[in-house]
């Protein structure tokens, strides 16, 4: 079989949709070698992407760069015909113009609606771009793929997709977070990032949603010895956070990380305390994932997918309620019993996200296309 991915993300973008992309890319050629995976590029990556270096995928480029826009949403068509590509996946949200015209099946992944539910957190312009894209592609796309049931909800609800063509399949972390950090690594990430002794952590961009200052009005009232440490790029939310911490004396307490090394990042979550992500909505969650495999205990919030991401026994708490936040943090710091409950149960829970079964769906789900 041979599959064709829109591979921007994959090569551009070193976040949520391009470590799905990779991620994708990586389990298939693992689990199926015996595939052939064109990635489809507009331009070459900016630095080496080593974990993608399997002799099955091959990367295709636009022989002209100065239409490489044009080549992404139509041009290309006439390449996967030459290429003689069995199925295409749309890794982000759109697929190319002209691809069922063509004769060629075609999955999307959907990773959520939040610019439609939450439009006032993006550019107006932005926002109907993605509206356009997202409506094409979960139109013409012959399967979708939601990555929560939350984003198979909103599909169905918000723009009326069928619900069987749509297939909800979860994305895992990747397995350096499964790893056990050594002593003598752990000790090194501490005084090369000085992490305190005792502290909450949160990873994810700081801005409007995903919520931050809540962790921060409740560290107010939590024991001194607690300190907060918060892994993300900065938007101008950040100076809102900024100030109630300067506004309330927590200056020594929060402890803002920039640029760290993607393989220290276990070795922080493995020294954490506590994970909190009290984000008002997401897709799916993966910080959440990354934390349960680094077996710390999780508080997230209610009202979209992170209860899928977390299982049953994490906690979920009101996104806007910072008292409720300070209890929940008390109650696993302090009960030894609660905490190891909630990392034996995530432990367990994050068994439904094996690279196995997510790649095993995939292939499945494109045999049937086919």
């Amino acid at each position: 079989m041979k599959i064709g991915f829109d591979g921007k993300r994959a090569t551009q973008n070193f976040t949520g949709l391009g470590n799905y992309s990779r991620y994708v890319l990586k389990i298939l050629a693992e689990y199926y070698p015996e595939n052939q995976y064109a990635v489809f590029v507009p331009a070459p990556a900016e630095k080496p992407l080593t974990v993608l270096e399997y002799p099955s995928i091959h990367f295709q480029y636009p022989k002209n760069q100065f239409f490489k826009n044009f080549w992404r949403s139509r041009g290309i068509i006439k390449d996967l015909k030459k290429e003689k590509i069995d199925v295409f996946h749309g890794l982000s949200n759109e697929i190319p113009i002209g691809l069922k015209k063509a004769g060629i099946p075609s999955v999307v992944t959907i990773h959520d609606l939040i610019f439609y539910r939450y439009p006032q957190y993006y550019p107006y312009f932005d926002r109907k771009i993605y509206e356009l894209k997202v409506h094409y592609a979960s139109k013409h796309a012959d399967k979708i793929i939601a990555v929560s049931e939350q984003t198979k909800s909103d599909l169905i609800n918000f723009f009326n997709v069928e619900e069987s063509r749509v297939e909800v399949i979860y994305q895992n972390c990747d397995p350096i977070f499964r790893s056990k950090v050594t002593e003598q690594e752990k000790t090194r990430i501490k005084h090369t990032y000085n992490l305190p002794e005792e502290f909450i952590l949160n990873v994810g961009t700081i801005e409007t949603r995903k919520n931050s200052l809540l962790i921060v009005k409740a560290l107010k009232t939590l024991k001194e010895t607690i300190h907060l440490v918060i892994i993300g790029k900065e938007t101008p939310y950040a100076q809102v956070v900024k100030d109630f911490i300067n506004n309330n004396n927590l200056m020594s307490r929060v402890h803002f990380l920039k640029n760290v090394s993607f393989q220290d990042l276990p070795g922080i979550y493995q020294q954490a305390s506590l994970f909190i992500y009290p984000s008002e909505f997401e897709g799916f969650g993966i910080p959440v994932v990354e934390a349960l495999s680094s077996g710390i205990p999780v508080i997230a919030a209610k009202g979209s997918c992170l209860e899928e991401a977390g299982g049953k026994n994490s906690i979920y708490i009101d996104p806007t309620n910072s008292d409720e936040l300070t209890v929940q943090i008390n109650l696993v710091m302090n009960n030894i019993e609660k905490r190891e409950l909630m990392i034996r149960s995530g432990i367990e829970h994050i068994s439904n996200f094996s690279n196995q079964k997510i790649a095993d769906k995939l292939f499945k789900l494109y045999q049937n296309l086919i």
